[in-house]
């Protein structure tokens, strides 16, 4: 169990406490808010989660409406784990760049794995801008791009920083995937092999050939070994679990001792920097 689905299954046990406190039936208060019944049984299950709204009328109908600023406090911690884009953007794509900066700059060690993608951590300004142009364009988020890509870019001066340890790990197809046009991409691998010879950044490539006892899912960054953010298509979840925390570590772990670096590295990137040039000429 994750500790989005542990904190929402607490909060529907409160909720539950007081609807019984009040000798209501699930029925009588779904009945008086006008919701189906089964909303009252899905939030108490911890199958649902209730908005700010549905807090409120629910310490209210149970008479204990003071009760609600400490529930919705509670709601935003759950939130806090599991954040859908459209609204985590809902505001433009510059501010949870932003954030995400900050909670960087606060960690000792940064672990960042990506199978499709270059990560942010290294991406151009011209690679960024298609990343982000790309969910505006499909995801329905706001366009401020401009703003977005120099958020993205400023978060990059922790990679000049000796007091933080960054380590990311790529896949061969990160390097491969064409997310942008040849152009852009050709300027995105150089900076690849830039960032092979950095001091301040471990950086590895997984090749296709490398032997993997786990198959790369999805991406993911490490924290020092305090929470893990995962990106999902619709949303941001941010785990931390002891338990969930050490499978990540031990994951990264082992795509960190497939992975490929310094000359190695520069060697495949170089490979497909030329297959890049090949293919579109």
């Amino acid at each position: 169990m994750t500790s989005f689905q542990r904190e929402r299954e607490a909060l529907g046990h409160r909720l539950r406490e007081l609807r019984r406190d009040a000798r209501l039936t699930g029925r009588q208060l779904a009945e008086a808010q006008r919701w189906q019944p089964s909303k009252v049984s899905r939030i108490e299950s911890g199958k649902q989660t209730p908005s700010d709204a549905d807090v409120e009328v629910w310490a209210t109908a149970c008479g204990v409406r003071e009760a609600a600023g400490d529930l919705i406090a509670r709601l935003r911690t759950l939130e806090g784990h599991y954040l859908e884009h459209r609204r985590r953007y809902r505001a433009g794509m510059a501010h949870p760049q932003r954030g995400i900066g900050e909670r960087e700059a606060e960690c000792a060690v940064i672990r960042n794995f990506e199978s499709v993608v270059i990560s942010g951590l290294l991406q151009t300004p011209e690679y960024a801008r298609y990343r982000f142009l790309t969910g505006a364009k499909h995801g329905g988020l706001p366009s401020d791009t401009d703003d977005a890509v120099a958020a993205r870019m400023t978060r990059q001066q922790l990679l000049y920083r000796a007091d933080t340890k960054v380590h990311i790990v790529l896949t061969e197809a990160a390097l491969r995937y064409r997310l942008c046009p040849p152009e852009v991409l050709e300027g995105q691998l150089d900076r690849l092999l830039g960032a092979a010879t950095m001091r301040t950044v471990r950086f590895g490539v997984i090749p296709f050939d490398a032997q993997c006892n786990t198959s790369p899912l999805h991406g993911f960054s490490i924290y020092d070994e305090h929470e893990v953010c995962v990106e999902t298509l619709t949303a941001s979840l941010t785990l931390a679990e002891p338990s969930e925390i050490g499978a990540y570590l031990q994951l990264f772990g082992e795509y960190a001792e497939v992975a490929v670096y310094g000359a190695e590295a520069r060697a495949l990137i170089t490979r497909v920097l030329s297959e890049l040039a090949s293919s579109v000429r």
